[in-house]
């Protein structure tokens, strides 16, 4: 009985645990997600090359693997565009980690394949996390001068 018990509470501790990490995951999509539409909107329907509100189509699963190369794309040359009339230096407008950060994200999948697949994660995992928060802080930094020029 005592068994029985110390089990249950280890698997509800866990059951809570696992619902709190992905609780936390959702909220910071939902900023992310925020960051990417606010830059969309703050270019200007001119500039727009996606509408803001398609930046929501990444919290489909699986969908998102292939939708998040087209947002990448997309912000950044919404952003790009808008520079450009505005006389400012963007460079990439964050293309190039931007594409890392997906390229990591769909490597991860690889880790069903035995072996390589493990090892390749190991790498990919971290490698998409890390390039996915400087997307965002560069996003997030193109946020803030759209929103002094405007």
């Amino acid at each position: 009985m005592q068994n029985a018990d110390a089990v249950a509470a280890l698997v509800g501790g866990c059951l809570v645990f696992v619902l709190l990490i992905l609780a936390v995951g959702v909220v910071i999509t939902v900023f992310y997600l925020l960051t990417m539409q606010k830059a969309l909107t703050l270019v200007g329907e001119r500039h727009q090359k996606m509408a803001p509100g398609l930046v929501w189509l990444l919290l489909i699963p699986v969908f998102h693997l292939v939708w998040q190369f087209f947002v990448v794309t997309n912000v950044s040359d919404s952003i790009k565009s808008w520079a450009a009339e505005n006389g400012q230096n963007v460079g990439d407008a964050g293309y190039s980690i931007g594409l890392a950060a997906c390229i990591c994200s769909c490597c991860c999948l690889l880790g069903v394949i035995p072996c390589l697949g493990a090892f390749i994660t190991m790498f990919a995992g971290p490698g998409a996390l890390i390039c996915y928060i400087i997307w965002w802080v560069k996003i997030a930094g193109f946020n803030r001068l759209m929103a002094e020029r405007a």
